[in-house]
């Protein structure tokens, strides 16, 4: 019975990080390049798929077509759903799992490290499925933009996925879109372009799990995953750690091969972890 799998509330582990992690380590390991749309991000999207099964989650692939400026490319998306009370509306947590097409970057934070953050929270939800409402795990393909970041470039698995949620008139209360939350040096910022409500929540998890002094907001704009579902309607969150490189206010990690797995660590992935469970707490009370 769902109510032997519930939880007072998600208590996110070291052996949830550590999950995380390693599961991200092999994804560049074992596949990279992964871009957008291409068979090899598919053998990725296969390896995630198998890696969120083995966590004990329900995963389905959806499958789709899309035209890019390099042509029409099939794109792969992957989603569990964790349905505690059909009555209740949903939460979403995206994160992309492909790698900017045309340069040597193994994208072990960009894409990596939170799709792993996600593997770990299949695990989670499987074994503490919240009473009170349901969330769905979304990895998308085709985040990354194939030339330079335009209207009609880029974004595409989650443009894919809102669609879907806002056709099938899905209930969804809360959309939190992670990227690049493995970095060493963390600190997780929130894009202005966020939901001023779902910001909030945001803080207020962190202060109640003791980490407010690694998430502040900020006055940044950021095309991200979650700017699909804003544009849907959805309420969407960014958290992003956007400062990623070899100095403070520097990004000279990001898109390069420098993207390594040596530069994400445990601690860290434990921190979003923590963050994202905070948030769902309060999301789905």
């Amino acid at each position: 019975m769902v109510s032997a799998l519930l939880a007072a509330s998600l208590v996110f582990t070291p052996a949830d990080a550590g999950l995380a992690c390693t599961t991200a380590v092999q994804l560049v390991e074992r596949h990279t390049p992964r871009d957008p749309g291409t068979a090899r991000s598919a053998l990725a999207a296969n390896f995630l798929l198998d890696a969120a099964s083995a966590a004990g989650a329900d995963v389905r692939r959806d499958v789709f077509f899309a035209k890019t400026p390099k042509g029409e490319r099939r794109f792969t998306n992957l989603v569990a759903s964790f349905e505690a009370n059909p009555g209740k509306p949903w939460v979403v947590v995206v994160s992309h799992y492909d790698t900017k097409p045309g340069v040597d970057c193994p994208g072990a934070n960009d894409g990596a490290s939170t799709s792993g953050l996600l593997v770990a929270f299949a695990g989670l939800l499987r074994s503490h499925r919240p009473a009170s409402g349901n969330v769905m795990l979304v990895w998308t393909d085709g985040e990354e933009c194939m030339n330079a970041y335009v209207e009609d470039d880029g974004l595409w698995g989650s443009r894919h996925a809102a669609k879907s949620l806002k056709e099938r008139g899905v209930d969804v209360r809360a959309v939190i879109c992670v990227d690049m939350l493995g970095d060493r040096d963390l600190h997780i910022s929130i894009p202005r372009n966020s939901s001023p409500a779902l910001a909030k929540i945001a803080l207020l998890a962190a202060k109640r799990a003791g980490i407010e002094d690694k998430v502040s907001r900020t006055d940044f704009l950021v095309k991200d995953d979650h700017v699909p579902f804003l544009e849907a309607g959805f309420k969407a969150v960014d958290l992003i750690d956007f400062e990623y490189g070899s100095a403070p206010g520097l990004n000279d990690f990001w898109h390069t091969a420098k993207d390594t797995p040596d530069r994400i660590s445990e601690k860290s992935l434990l921190v979003a972890g923590k963050l994202v469970a905070g948030m769902l707490d309060i999301l789905l009370q």
